[in-house]
Protein backbone atom coordinates (compact mmCIF):
# COMPACT_ATOMS: atom_id res chain seq x y z
CA UNK A 1 0.00 0.00 0.00
CA UNK A 2 2.55 2.60 0.87
CA UNK A 3 4.50 1.87 -2.18
CA UNK A 4 1.63 2.21 -4.27
CA UNK A 5 1.18 5.96 -2.29
CA UNK A 6 4.82 6.61 -2.76
CA UNK A 7 4.31 5.34 -6.79
CA UNK A 8 1.21 7.61 -7.22
CA UNK A 9 3.14 10.89 -5.78
CA UNK A 10 6.18 10.20 -7.47
CA UNK A 11 3.98 10.06 -10.69
CA UNK A 12 2.06 13.65 -9.69
CA UNK A 13 5.82 15.36 -8.98
CA UNK A 14 6.42 14.59 -12.45
CA UNK A 15 3.18 15.51 -14.34
CA UNK A 16 2.65 18.83 -12.24
CA UNK A 17 5.85 20.62 -13.80
CA UNK A 18 4.51 19.91 -17.41
CA UNK A 19 0.93 20.90 -16.90
CA UNK A 20 1.83 24.33 -16.07
CA UNK A 21 0.20 26.66 -19.19
CA UNK A 22 2.02 28.65 -20.93
CA UNK A 23 1.15 32.47 -20.96
CA UNK A 24 2.93 33.05 -24.21
CA UNK A 25 1.63 32.20 -27.89
CA UNK A 26 3.55 31.48 -30.61
CA UNK A 27 1.62 34.10 -32.71
CA UNK A 28 2.87 36.71 -30.41
CA UNK A 29 6.58 35.66 -30.54
CA UNK A 30 8.48 38.64 -32.05
CA UNK A 31 11.03 36.99 -35.86
CA UNK A 32 14.06 38.72 -33.90
CA UNK A 33 15.36 36.76 -30.72
CA UNK A 34 17.10 40.14 -29.59
CA UNK A 35 13.80 41.92 -29.53
CA UNK A 36 12.17 38.54 -28.02
CA UNK A 37 14.39 38.86 -25.58
CA UNK A 38 14.26 42.64 -24.90
CA UNK A 39 10.47 41.78 -24.71
CA UNK A 40 10.49 38.75 -22.58
CA UNK A 41 12.89 41.15 -19.85
CA UNK A 42 10.24 43.71 -20.00
CA UNK A 43 7.03 41.52 -19.60
CA UNK A 44 8.54 39.88 -16.55
CA UNK A 45 8.67 43.18 -14.67
CA UNK A 46 5.13 44.32 -15.54
CA UNK A 47 1.95 43.11 -13.55
CA UNK A 48 -0.80 41.68 -14.57
CA UNK A 49 -3.10 44.32 -13.93
CA UNK A 50 -6.68 40.95 -13.99
CA UNK A 51 -3.89 38.66 -11.93
CA UNK A 52 -2.28 41.14 -9.66
CA UNK A 53 0.23 38.89 -8.31
CA UNK A 54 1.72 37.65 -11.50
CA UNK A 55 4.11 38.76 -14.76
CA UNK A 56 2.07 39.45 -17.92
CA UNK A 57 4.61 36.99 -19.01
CA UNK A 58 3.03 33.93 -16.94
CA UNK A 59 -0.64 34.94 -17.14
CA UNK A 60 -3.67 34.02 -19.23
CA UNK A 61 -5.56 37.14 -18.77
CA UNK A 62 -6.64 38.73 -22.19
CA UNK A 63 -5.63 41.97 -20.69
CA UNK A 64 -2.12 40.70 -19.94
CA UNK A 65 -1.79 39.18 -23.83
CA UNK A 66 -2.71 42.66 -24.98
CA UNK A 67 0.33 44.04 -23.06
CA UNK A 68 2.67 41.71 -24.10
CA UNK A 69 1.70 42.79 -27.80
CA UNK A 70 1.78 46.07 -26.85
CA UNK A 71 5.36 45.34 -25.21
CA UNK A 72 6.29 44.00 -28.66
CA UNK A 73 4.89 46.23 -30.76
CA UNK A 74 6.66 49.11 -29.11
CA UNK A 75 10.02 47.33 -29.81
CA UNK A 76 8.99 46.70 -32.97
CA UNK A 77 9.04 50.33 -33.59
CA UNK A 78 12.10 51.25 -31.89
CA UNK A 79 11.86 51.97 -28.50
CA UNK A 80 14.26 51.66 -25.64
CA UNK A 81 13.29 49.19 -22.78
CA UNK A 82 13.24 52.69 -20.95
CA UNK A 83 10.62 54.44 -23.43
CA UNK A 84 8.37 51.56 -23.51
CA UNK A 85 8.29 50.74 -19.62
CA UNK A 86 7.40 54.58 -19.36
CA UNK A 87 4.87 54.29 -21.84
CA UNK A 88 3.19 51.30 -20.02
CA UNK A 89 3.22 53.46 -16.83
CA UNK A 90 2.20 56.62 -18.16
CA UNK A 91 -0.95 54.29 -19.25
CA UNK A 92 -1.51 52.44 -16.72
CA UNK A 93 0.17 53.65 -13.29
CA UNK A 94 3.30 52.78 -11.05
CA UNK A 95 1.34 49.66 -9.91
CA UNK A 96 1.72 47.94 -13.02
CA UNK A 97 5.21 47.60 -12.42
CA UNK A 98 6.30 44.84 -10.13
CA UNK A 99 8.98 46.06 -8.59
CA UNK A 100 7.98 49.87 -7.89
CA UNK A 101 10.18 52.68 -7.78
CA UNK A 102 12.08 54.20 -5.02
CA UNK A 103 10.60 57.49 -4.96
CA UNK A 104 9.43 59.75 -1.97
CA UNK A 105 6.02 58.75 -2.55
CA UNK A 106 6.77 55.19 -2.24
CA UNK A 107 8.58 55.71 0.76
CA UNK A 108 6.12 57.77 2.49
CA UNK A 109 3.53 54.98 1.86
CA UNK A 110 5.84 52.12 2.87
CA UNK A 111 6.59 54.40 6.40
CA UNK A 112 3.61 55.38 6.99
CA UNK A 113 1.91 52.44 8.45
CA UNK A 114 4.53 51.72 11.17
CA UNK A 115 4.75 55.68 12.09
CA UNK A 116 0.83 55.34 12.51
CA UNK A 117 1.03 51.62 14.37
CA UNK A 118 3.61 53.52 16.61
CA UNK A 119 1.28 56.90 17.31
CA UNK A 120 -1.63 54.39 18.21
CA UNK A 121 0.62 52.84 20.51
CA UNK A 122 1.53 55.86 22.51
CA UNK A 123 -2.42 56.70 22.69
CA UNK A 124 -3.03 53.34 24.33
CA UNK A 125 0.50 53.88 26.97
CA UNK A 126 -0.64 57.29 27.33
CA UNK A 127 -4.24 56.45 28.03
CA UNK A 128 -3.81 53.40 30.04
CA UNK A 129 -1.31 55.84 32.44
CA UNK A 130 -3.83 58.09 33.15
CA UNK A 131 -6.15 55.36 34.42
CA UNK A 132 -3.80 53.97 36.73
CA UNK A 133 -3.06 57.43 38.24
CA UNK A 134 -6.45 58.03 39.06
CA UNK A 135 -7.88 58.12 42.11
CA UNK A 136 -10.99 55.49 42.35
CA UNK A 137 -13.94 57.17 42.99
CA UNK A 138 -15.28 56.48 46.96
CA UNK A 139 -19.23 55.64 47.23
CA UNK A 140 -22.38 57.36 48.49
CA UNK A 141 -21.20 58.52 52.22
CA UNK A 142 -23.07 56.49 54.96
CA UNK A 143 -25.12 58.48 57.77
CA UNK A 144 -24.28 57.99 61.07
CA UNK A 145 -27.35 55.41 61.62
CA UNK A 146 -25.63 53.28 58.32
CA UNK A 147 -22.49 53.49 59.75
CA UNK A 148 -23.26 52.33 63.09
CA UNK A 149 -25.67 49.14 61.79
CA UNK A 150 -22.78 48.22 58.94
CA UNK A 151 -20.15 48.20 62.17
CA UNK A 152 -22.28 45.72 64.24
CA UNK A 153 -22.65 43.72 61.22
CA UNK A 154 -18.90 43.77 60.78
CA UNK A 155 -18.20 42.83 64.56
CA UNK A 156 -20.92 40.42 64.73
Amino acid sequence: MIGLLRGLLIAVLLVLPSAAPMALSPDELLDDPLLETRARAISANLRCMVCQNQSIDDSDAELARDLRLLVRERLATGDSDTEVIDYVVARYGEFVLLRPVMALHTIVLWGAAPVILLIGLIFVVIGARRRSGRPKPEGPKLTREEQKALDQLMNE
